[in-house]
């Protein structure tokens, strides 16, 4: 007990705002890395780096520890690369301030959400396939490219005709930047994460991929079951009911839920019971 406080007399403020900057630097980071796929291979690292320590300081092996030495250096670069989808996000996250902004005029956002929850229900009623993609504020012009260019007020119409399957560019995402629809049969980037449901098939595996890639939030149609999920932040809630879609998508763009943590959490309370099933991570 004496050594504690005389260890607390004799930090300084500087002292303070170091261990400050250090917890909230290491609080950042695995904020960021939390429900990433980085999860397991940081805990994989950790054991690993635990493993060392106690056999560099309690057991001498000179041999072993020089070869320890000498491989540190080439750790401290290879983690910034295993970890460049998820520091990126991070990044991106920073830079953006706000998480759950919508970049575009409210009358828009509302319309364009009241319209793809329209079409989503109407789909899901006739077995029809869908993914629409709702650009925020990390541009996705790259997927953008790879479809048609459109430039289009959003309404159940037109996006139940795109998706028709008797149409050309029924194959495909819509993208939906600003309440307007700006290409239709575009190409998503898929996830490689496992998926525990077998059921989830290219759509799924889409919406969740660009949504790792950006902030994005996915919009997909099950062609098989008639099922409507949400995916975000490389996270699905999959089996939403079809009557609460809208209410469901606007919670993903509503400024009340900046203070919550995880939209998810607050989803799965507001649907009396229902999960999400969990994505399951690749083995590092």
């Amino acid at each position: 007990m004496w050594d504690l406080s005389w260890l607390i007399q004799r930090l300084t403020w500087a002292d303070l705002l170091d261990i400050f900057l250090v917890a909230t630097l290491f609080f950042w980071l695995f904020y960021a890395l939390r429900g990433t796929r980085a999860v397991p291979l940081v805990r994989g690292i950790a054991a690993l780096l635990v493993v060392v320590v106690l056999l560099t300081r309690l057991v001498r092996l000179r041999a072993f520890s020089w070869i320890i030495q000498q491989l540190l250096p080439a750790l401290f670069v290879a983690i910034p690369v295993l970890f460049q989808p998820e520091l990126r996000r991070a990044l991106e996250r920073l830079g953006r301030g706000g998480l759950f902004s919508l970049a575009a005029p409210r009358e828009q956002a509302d319309n364009a959400i009241q319209a793809s929850a329209i079409a989503a229900r109407r789909m899901a009623e006739q077995r029809i396939g869908a993914l629409i993609v709702f650009e925020r504020l990390t541009g996705i012009q790259e997927q953008i490219e790879t479809g048609v260019p459109l430039d289009a007020l959003v309404t159940p119409e037109l996006l139940t005709t795109l998706f028709d399957p008797h149409t050309v560019l029924h194959d495909g995402a819509v993208i939906i930047r600003q309440g307007r629809i700006v290409a239709a049969a575009c190409v998503m980037p898929l996830t490689t994460a496992f998926l525990s449901d077998r059921q989830m098939g290219l759509r799924h595996r889409a919406a969740i991929g660009v949504t790792e890639e950006s902030d994005a939030i996915a919009l997909v149609v099950s062609e098989e079951r008639g099922g409507i999920s949400i995916a975000h932040n490389g996270r699905i809630l999959r089996d939403i009911e079809p009557s609460r879609l809208e209410s469901v998508l606007r919670a993903f763009f509503s400024p009340p839920l900046k203070a919550s943590r995880s939209p998810f959490r607050w989803l799965q309370r507001e649907q009396s019971g229902q999960t999400t099933p969990q994505v399951k991570q690749k083995a590092p």
